[in-house]
């Protein structure tokens, strides 16, 4: 008998302890889609003109993968990008969709976006672009963790009013990565946990203030158009969302402060370290200055390409992916690199993107806003503009912020003259609030890259996304009750009789 034999017959069998727990949630999800699934035909959701919405036997099931999903995501009964493949499997195994449809979501230009964008995160780690980053603002913040939260914050912020909010997480969380090693060498800490939390939420934060931000802000002004033939331009927004975004911005620093007070108040030292690592990096290599270059040319081309019509025509994935491939080409990333592609959030994007549309082409979603949004229209204005900011909040943490307004955007605007409800409030409420889902990391893509960290669980984002977003809802009613009126905005009208 050889010794590794002798070894393996003395070692006992290790048991894995049975995790009832995950069994529960995983069961509570099948349970509820079979229940509503298998549930008889439910009535019909009318809307306040006397136009009927059935929901058919495809609707009910695309609630029925809705539910499954959001239970398992918030559980994480299993790995988020598998719960994302059951909502493809699903949809083809029980006809809820064209199997074809269902799985082309999962490639949608919106998810080859977050891809681009996480691949920018991984060069500026890559070249060390990251630490000089990194280091250079610490050195300017000093070695207060209030004071560094808040740096990170701010920067964060600013940053969406120039490039996508989906970009600049992945652009920050190297950067917030080298911080926290500097913090601590543990894996996990409250300091971490908000520094990474505080900063998906913040991205939202800030993506509302301009449209360059998110797509939401174009698509949204765009579909308001259309119905009121009503043009708000770039600058009006800026100007109403501003004190909103920056409002929110400070606020959710304080959160976080409180929420996750940091272990240390201080790390000694460290300005001082930052400034000598900062001097060991040395002058910018080549592979820095050309990811530089390949990074601003981008987010230019993008950012100009809403007021350069020679440059409409372009759609912002494709300019993404070009710098995707110019990182290749230049030879600053390999076939390494491509491997190191955090595919469970990939998969996850694509999964939020099916079920969204799923909701969205069956009715389900229409079916539902017109439900919730029914029961408001003999309440007060004020109770009717708060409680759309409500549902389109609810809404975004499950499918695309674009569709949460336009499907709640049409019927509230028809409620809204009968309430002598003015158009633009319910509009620029709805985009306060679609951009920043605190509960699920579905909701936007800065919360799952967030997630990335290792720092906290998605139970976790959940529980802290709830005090959140009754901050965000506080300060919606501020905005609607004392900020816009104080700059002029019209917030009530006469009632159409």
């Amino acid at each position: 008998m050889t010794a590794a034999e002798s070894t393996n017959i003395s070692l006992p069998e290790v048991h894995k302890k049975f995790d009832w727990k995950r069994l529960l949630f995983m069961l509570l999800g099948i349970g509820l889609f079979a229940f509503v699934y298998y549930c008889p035909p439910w009535p019909d959701a009318i809307d306040p003109m006397g136009t009927h919405f059935e929901l058919s036997k495809e609707a009910k099931g695309a609630l029925a993968v809705f539910l499954l999903a959001a239970t398992w995501w918030v559980f994480e009964v299993v790995p988020i990008g598998i719960t994302s493949l059951t909502i493809g499997a699903l949809q083809a195994l029980f006809m809820i969709r064209d199997p074809k449809v269902a799985f082309k979501d999962f490639m949608d230009p919106s998810v080859l976006f977050i891809f681009g964008s996480i691949v920018i995160g991984m060069v500026f780690t890559k070249t060390g672009l990251t630490k000089r980053i990194a280091y250079k603002m610490l050195s300017i913040v000093g070695e207060k963790t209030s004071m560094i939260m808040l740096g990170c914050f701010v920067m964060t912020a600013a940053l969406t009013h120039l490039m996508a909010h989906t970009a600049v997480a992945a652009t920050m969380f190297p950067m917030l990565m080298a911080i926290h090693a500097l913090y601590s060498e543990e894996e996990s800490t409250k300091f971490g946990k908000g520094l990474f939390i505080g900063m998906a939420y913040v991205a939202g934060a800030g993506s509302i203030i301009t449209l360059l931000g998110a797509a939401r802000g174009a698509v949204a002004l765009g579909f308001y158009k259309d119905i009121m033939d009503v043009d708000i331009s770039f600058f009006q927004l800026t100007t109403y969302m501003f004190p909103i975004g920056w409002l929110m911005t400070f606020l959710l620093w304080g959160f976080a402060m409180i929420a996750f007070r940091p272990e240390r108040k201080t790390i000694p030292g460290l300005k001082d370290k930052s400034k000598r690592m900062y001097k060991e990096l040395g002058g910018w290599s080549r592979q820095e200055v050309l990811t530089a270059v390949i990074v601003c040319v981008t987010i230019l081309v993008i950012a100009l390409k809403n007021f350069i019509p020679a440059l409409g025509g372009l759609h912002k994935t494709g300019i993404l992916l070009c710098s995707t491939i110019a990182f290749f080409l230049c030879n600053i990333l390999d076939l390494d690199d491509l491997e190191e592609i955090p595919w469970n959030i990939i998969l996850l994007f694509a999964g939020a993107m099916s079920i969204g549309f799923c909701l969205w082409e069956t009715g389900a979603a229409k079916w539902l806003a017109v439900n919730w949004l029914v029961l408001f229209q003999n309440s007060p204005p004020l109770v009717f503009i708060l409680g759309m900011a409500f549902f389109v909040m609810i809404m975004t943490n499950f499918i695309m912020n674009v569709a949460a307004i336009a499907i709640s955007l049409p019927v509230a605007l028809v409620i809204a003259p009968y309430l002598g409800v003015a158009g633009e409030v319910i509009l620029f409420s709805s985009l306060i609030v679609a951009g920043m889902p605190f509960l699920l990391l579905v909701g936007a893509a800065p919360n799952a890259i967030a997630y990335s960290s290792k720092q906290f669980t998605t139970g976790e984002f959940f529980l802290y996304g709830i005090p959140a977003s009754i901050l965000l809802m506080a300060v919606t009613w501020l905005a609607v009750t004392v900020i816009w009126p104080l700059m002029g905005m019209e917030i009530y009208v006469s009632k159409v009789m």
